[in-house]
């Protein structure tokens, strides 16, 4: 019993000396030194005549904007690995340059036609071709270009534009096109 009322006795000490401690303190305030107005200077007289401003026929024309150049949509197509919807890494200048072609009017729409070689079932290349021409979209509406302009459409073996009894030609004809509407 005397540990606990000496602790409160320490207790109330310790808050009694602490506490005013903590107050908030008022701020000094200073009030600012009178000033005075600058000795007006003396006026010093113009050498130089007055500079004429030109009237509205002297006024040269403004200068045309530079010219934009103009939209090139002519583009290359974008290939894939065998049985793949993944863009290659070297595809991606092509579409960075596809995406800034794009982004010089962002009115226009286009298509993205997918494409497939003719192995595999007919089914399973409608599949790839469109997975394929999804993965250009994704990319470029990651670039910024409005996924609105942009449709899809998957084709398979149907369009091929090379032979496909040989792998060079297959190679070919797994790709995504993108055509101006």
């Amino acid at each position: 019993m005397k540990i606990k009322i000496s602790l409160l006795a320490v207790i109330t000490l310790f808050a009694v000396a602490v506490l005013p401690a903590c107050k908030a303190k008022k701020a000094i305030v200073t009030h600012p030194a009178e000033t005075y107005p600058p000795d007006p200077a003396p006026e010093k007289k113009d050498t130089q005549p007055p500079v004429q401003q030109p009237t509205p026929q002297q006024t040269p024309p403004p200068a045309a904007p530079a010219p934009v150049a103009k939209p090139n949509y002519n583009f290359k197509n974008i290939q894939f690995e065998f049985n793949s919807g993944i863009l290659k890494t070297e595809s991606y200048p092509t579409l960075d340059q596809v995406a800034a072609e794009m982004k010089k009017d962002p009115s226009v729409k286009f298509v993205l036609n997918g494409n497939s070689s003719a192995e595999g079932t007919y089914d399973h290349n409608m599949a790839l071709s469109v997975e394929r021409a999804n993965a250009v979209k994704l990319y470029l509406v990651n670039t910024g270009i409005s996924g609105d302009n942009l449709s899809i459409k998957g084709f398979g073996e149907s369009k091929p534009i090379a032979d496909n009894n040989t792998e060079d030609g297959r190679k070919l004809n797994r790709r995504v096109e993108i055509k101006k509407q």
